[in-house]
């Protein structure tokens, strides 16, 4: 296989290793699928789908970064230390700031897209 081929293998292995093991990534792709369903119904424009892409996929990447982050603490050391706490914690909290970040893309987004349809109604 050539290399450019083994890469995209294993890079398609890490996101289904992500998705059918991790409980959080679920969580996230259910809130990307009701956000695409919910921006299909509300036909929003292409500057909101780029947007709205945008942040799903760095919602999702980051949920991947940090399961390879708290695999490989778990690797170096299955015993409790600081530093391991640190790099698991720090990595959580990437994900938090992209999930905050994606709450606050679909309120501006769906917020005035849903007050339009509230009041055409």
């Amino acid at each position: 296989m050539s290399r450019l081929g083994n890469s995209f293998s294993c890079a398609i292995r890490g996101i289904v290793c992500s998705v059918s093991s991790g409980e959080n990534m679920k969580i996230h792709l259910l809130a990307a699928g009701i956000s695409m369903g919910l921006g299909l119904v509300l036909g929003i424009s292409k500057l909101e789908w780029a947007i709205l892409s945008i942040t799903i996929f760095m919602v999702l990447a980051a949920e991947t970064i940090n399961t390879a982050i708290e695999r490989t603490v778990d690797l170096v050391t299955m015993d409790y230390h600081p530093l391991a706490k640190l790099a698991k914690d720090l990595a959580a909290g990437g994900v938090l700031l992209t999930a905050i970040n994606a709450v606050i893309v679909a309120i501006i987004i769906f917020g005035s897209n849903l007050m339009k349809l509230v009041y055409s109604l």
